[in-house]
């Protein structure tokens, strides 16, 4: 098991969180390919997303069926500027690599926010570290294990 998903599990355990890390037989590159192989909803796929939110690292868990309004998240998180973060703020504030960013197992914590929409779900897969990982969570151990604050990612 790679050292990634390793920390994965660890912040999951000290959570109180008892979910299996599932190897995909091939890394999932997009939402969709991870919800066919799972065969479910692209909605219950949870992308992890890191933002640079006014200079700063920022992870935005959302739904695969949704893309995130930068403008109308910035205005509701009451941030400046919200933009996509380049690889290599995503690699120092996460351990991880993008297409592999799991909600946990950073090396620091992470201000996280949670989309709304993927409280529709009974189950929703998160990476697990990387590419190939995938981790079944509900809502709520989703906003445990990340700390998370719930937003709408877009305007109603």
């Amino acid at each position: 098991m790679h050292a990634r998903t390793e920390a994965v599990i660890r912040d999951l355990r000290a959570r109180g969180i008892d979910s299996e890390v599932r190897d995909l037989d091939t890394g999932a590159h997009t939402a969709q390919e991870a919800a066919d192989h799972l065969g479910v909803e692209l909605g219950a796929i949870a992308n992890s997303l890191v933002f640079s939110a006014d200079d700063e690292p920022i992870l935005i868990m959302t739904s695969g069926a949704h893309r995130v309004d930068t403008d109308h998240t910035a205005r509701a998180l009451g941030y400046t500027r919200i933009g996509r973060a380049k690889p290599e703020m995503v690699r120092a504030a996460t351990g991880q690599i993008i297409g592999g960013v799991a909600p946990c197992g950073h090396p620091a914590p992470l201000t996280t926010y949670v989309d709304t929409a993927l409280r529709g779900h009974p189950v929703i897969w998160a990476a697990g570290g990387t590419p190939d990982t995938m981790v079944p969570l509900t809502f709520d151990e989703l906003l445990t294990v990340t700390e998370g604050r719930e937003i709408s990612v877009a305007p109603d």
